[in-house]
């Protein structure tokens, strides 16, 4: 298959959105990641985004929408504390889990009577939503388990030949994916940490949310990036929890023992080490900055010949949850100081 490249305009929005029609998948750009989408309602489409990203079946996908009017047409309820967050972060990086009516292709939720739904604040992706007229089912557009793309090129580098279309709409805003909340139960729950911070879900909703993020389950999950390893490098990751200290004497063992080492660091720490690689993800005092960067440094890496990355911790305030959550999925193990 060859992989059509569009750069976004009004006339490849109605070539994407045929391609859609016609049960196939096209890459788009979202404010998080690229989605990978395909019609939320084709078996047959949705099939096609498991075998192009090698993703598990067991695992949902997230369905994205143009308008919030569209929700009724796809879930049973939308309870009151639903309807708070979405007048709040809707569109925006927000997903909420409800419970699906049945109109969502089964291999959409794994089987679940639930759906994972959101509406993407990028323009284009809604302008794609609304041609295809359909709801657009998409987890991020890279190979599973490898770090998500935030450009273009980067499902390009991927998933060329696999996929029948790329809409190029520019780099991504967020970063990380969507915040994930289930929202069917009284006491709503956070699946995935991303762009919507857990403070920010409190104050709208005047109560604490519960956050299963760091639970290990062994059970179907209700939301992506819960059961399985995810944004992995090409080599192994060693995640660091300690001072600036602990980190040179990680890098000088390895160093040692003959390996080049490449460092995933703040632009902080990378003034005060050095090592084969030092690729800097953005600033230690604006979280942000790290989270928009952090896919993009560790695809970094690839074209590097590094035979091990040493990767800084952040503080988990706000986004930096998210940020945290990704790279304890990305490491092969963490390193702590000894006690």
């Amino acid at each position: 298959m060859q992989t059509a490249f569009l750069l976004w305009n009004d006339e490849n929005i109605k070539e994407a959105a045929q391609f859609l029609k016609a049960h196939e998948v096209v890459a788009f750009p979202t404010e998080t990641v690229y989605g990978l989408g395909a019609d939320a309602t084709s078996e047959i489409a949705i099939d096609k985004i498991f075998k192009a990203k090698g993703r598990p079946s067991d695992n949902p996908l997230i369905v994205h929408l143009s308008n919030v009017e569209q929700l009724a047409q796809y879930v049973e309820t939308i309870p009151t504390k639903a309807r708070l967050l979405i007048d709040a972060f809707m569109p925006g990086p927000l997903t909420i889990v409800l419970k699906s009516n049945g109109t969502i292709a089964k291999n959409v939720t794994a089987g679940l009577d639930t759906v994972g739904v959101r509406i993407p604040d990028h323009p284009a992706a809604r302008q794609l939503i609304e041609a295809a007229g359909r709801p657009i089912a998409a987890p991020s557009a890279n190979l599973s388990g490898k770090p998500s793309p935030t450009s273009a090129v980067h499902v390009f580098q991927d998933l060329n030949g696999k996929i029948k279309a790329i809409l190029d709409g520019g780099p991504t805003g967020v970063g990380v994916e969507s915040t994930v909340v289930d929202c069917t139960k009284d006491e709503l729950t956070i699946l995935r940490p991303g762009g919507v911070t857990k403070q920010e879900l409190e104050t709208v909703l005047q109560e604490a949310v519960i956050d299963l993020t760091e639970a290990e389950t062994k059970v179907a999950p209700k939301s992506p990036g819960m059961k399985y390893t995810h944004y992995e490098p090409e080599v192994p990751l060693i995640l660091i929890e300690g001072d600036a200290a602990f980190f040179g004497q990680q890098l000088h063992k390895y160093q040692q023992e003959g390996k080049k080492v490449g460092v995933l660091v703040s632009e902080e720490l990378s003034r005060e080490i050095a090592a084969d690689v030092v690729v800097s993800c953005g600033s230690r005092e604006e979280i942000a900055s790290v989270a928009n960067q952090l896919y993009q440094s560790l695809r970094t890496f690839k074209s590097s010949d590094v035979d091990i990355i040493l990767a800084e911790t952040f503080n988990e305030d706000g986004v930096g949850q998210a940020v945290m959550n990704r790279l304890r999925k990305a490491a092969t193990y963490i390193a702590f100081p000894d006690a």
